[in-house]
């Protein structure tokens, strides 16, 4: 469904655009979930553990970088994951203000046993798109998370600069 709002062509095909995206992704996610392929984990514990064996051990703050949440939500996710013995916490070598998080031998043992089935449903439900609209997608998601203008879009309309809070041109 579009968006209803009356307004500048440039900001009702964003608001189209950014409900399309937001359904897409809404629905992948849905999808993904039905598979169950984070076992009895929130997807943000999950996002965790894959993030610690991937990468290996990470400040909170890293953490937090790495999975887009707050501080405090950060905190909280990774007090469970303690609580539940799959991560552990200690002090940075090189600087004792850091605490590190990194994959107990049971955290890694679970992220390693559910995570290739993950990966497979993911890459099941991605398989609508070609390889190459992947990569499209995948470009296209990568521009938009930076907020990169398009230099052709800035200077081509003026309606750009006017939403942004500048006058247009005479």
């Amino acid at each position: 469904m579009p968006t209803h709002y009356d307004g500048p062509e440039c900001q009702t095909l964003a608001l189209d655009t950014l409900i399309k995206l937001t359904r897409a992704t809404n629905s992948l996610t849905a999808r993904i979930a039905r598979h169950n392929t984070f076992h009895d984990l929130t997807e943000t514990q999950f996002g965790t553990l894959e993030a610690l064996y991937h990468l290996g051990p990470m400040s909170q703050t890293e953490i937090c970088g790495k999975l887009l949440k707050s501080g405090g939500n950060t905190t909280l996710v990774v007090d469970n994951l303690e609580k539940h013995g799959l991560v552990a916490r200690h002090r940075d070598e090189h600087d004792r203000r850091v605490i590190m998080v990194d994959l107990t031998d049971d955290g890694r043992e679970l992220i390693s046993s559910i995570f290739p089935t993950h990966a497979a449903v993911v890459a099941d439900e991605m398989s609508v798109l070609t390889p190459e609209e992947q990569l499209q997608l995948g470009a296209l998601c990568k521009k938009l998370g930076k907020g990169q203008v398009c230099p052709t879009a800035a200077t081509t309309t003026n309606t750009h600069a006017s939403v942004r809070g500048s006058t247009p041109a005479d």
